[in-house]
């Protein structure tokens, strides 16, 4: 299990810190000058350069809200120039996509930290700008709410996958609909209807932390505390819940890391949102899923904080006792992912700073993973790799990783989430180290 390192303190990783985004300005930079988006989103790496995987196109607020954040911890308006310009040119379709569960993604991280940016001040106030990126917010989380099927007593956000199918994934996403609600927008609906994306945004998260998360009350065979599945699979004629699945995962019984860290992520952060608006209604129901998806990850994922890519991999036993030392990215078994360590990390850190002095232990697991995360090697220091972080994987099941000459599993190589968010949580430690305002996606 990860060994929590309760010596370490934020300002302990600021060299770390300092050389990532070193690091990060000359890979954004060859992305921006390489790449052909017309062949799509980049979405990961091969043999060190960006490429697409047709899928969805998902990863695109990634590739601009990099950018974004490189020019807000570092102050350098070249990367505030190409942000804001291809946000302008390129994502206009992502605000009104009616095919994906993913606005958050796409959307939060272009317009989103503009907004966030005008907001705290690091950008020129500028009015006709302010109302165009939050008309963009408003539309998007309006769409994104727009994907819905009830349930008795509530309903979720549909995945791409159809109205039967609730991802883990959204409740990362559901930031889109928080902004669009504090920016005083409604869904519309027949009859002119008027739909709270607030009441959208609790529903989803109850459904999420209902039925993704389990908490060892004897659900099914495999109720482990914090296990997550992908999928939720329902009934939509009367809606009701049959069964769990994995798109990702090995399996519907076993935890796939990534979704794991959306969850810890996803809940964290809502939990400090609605503090931050005093809607008490479901605090303690995200508490419960961010404690148990938390202690989760800490008690499945290697010493060193960085997780295989699911906790049931078949092929994990060859490993031995994996969760007793480091993980190993060059194994011949199973794949890790520093993508979910990325995104977890947050998770921790957001909770740990919710709770405060009630437990400080994930606060301290968030540091200990990122510890790892921003050395070597996980972290790319070849100026010839596009990639941030390194070994992340995509999608084991349909395999779509790269795996390099000589080698089993995929290992080596980074993906456009991954980046971001090992950028993302950078930043959230650097406001603190530096005491600048805490980094939350709907800024002041």
């Amino acid at each position: 299990m990860l060994q929590i390192n309760h010596k370490l303190r934020p300002p302990h990783l600021s060299r770390k810190i300092e050389r990532l985004w070193e690091l990060s300005a000359a890979k954004i930079a060859s992305i921006e000058r390489r790449y052909d988006i017309a062949n799509g989103a980049p979405v990961f790496t091969v043999r060190g350069r960006y490429t697409a995987r047709g899928w969805t196109e998902w990863t695109q607020g990634f590739q601009y809200g990099s950018a974004i954040l490189q020019f807000d911890a570092t102050g350098d308006k070249r990367f505030l120039q190409i942000g804001r310009d291809k946000t302008v040119q390129l994502m206009a379709g992502h605000v009104t996509h009616t095919g994906v569960h993913d606005h958050g993604f796409n959307n939060v991280s272009t317009y989103g930290n503009l907004l966030r940016l005008m907001n705290e001040g690091r950008i020129a106030e500028n009015e006709w700008e302010r109302h165009f990126y939050e008309l963009a917010l408003k539309c998007s989380g309006a769409v994104q709410a727009g994907r819905w099927t009830k349930l008795r007593g509530g309903g979720y956000i549909y995945s791409f996958n159809g109205p039967h199918s609730l991802f883990v994934d959204t409740i990362r996403s559901l930031r889109a609909l928080a902004l669009a609600h504090q920016l005083g927008h409604v869904l519309m609906g027949e009859n002119d209807e008027r739909i709270s994306l607030l009441e959208r945004l609790l529903e989803h998260a109850r459904a999420t932390a209902a039925y993704s998360i389990y908490y060892g009350d004897g659900r099914d065979a495999f109720d482990v505390r914090g296990r997550v599945a992908h999928e939720a699979i329902f009934n939509t004629n009367d809606g009701s819940f049959r069964c769990p699945n994995s798109q990702q995962g090995f399996s519907p019984f076993t935890t796939w890391t990534r979704g794991l860290a959306w969850a810890m992520c996803g809940f964290a952060e809502q939990l400090e949102f609605l503090e931050a608006i005093g809607e008490t209604r479901s605090r303690s129901l995200f508490e419960r899923a961010a404690r148990a998806t938390c202690d989760f990850y800490i008690e499945n994922t290697p010493t060193d904080g960085i997780p295989y890519w699911d906790t049931g991999a078949p092929l994990l036993y060859q490993l031995g006792d994996y969760l007793d030392r480091p993980a190993d990215p060059f194994n011949d078994f199973e794949a890790v992912d520093s993508s979910a360590a990325a995104i977890a990390a947050q998770g921790l850190l957001r909770l740990g700073r919710y709770l405060g002095k009630k437990d400080g232990q994930y606060w301290q697991a968030g540091l200990t993973v990122l510890d790892t995360l921003f050395s070597e090697p996980y972290l790319s220091t070849d100026a010839k790799h596009e990639g941030l972080v390194l070994h992340s994987v995509y999608h084991r099941p349909n395999g779509w990783d790269y795996i390099p000459p000589r080698r089993k599993v995929p290992c080596g190589e980074s993906s456009m989430w991954g980046d971001y968010h090992a950028r993302e949580v950078a930043l959230y430690v650097q406001r603190i180290v530096k005491r600048k305002p805490y980094l939350t996606f709907w800024g002041k």
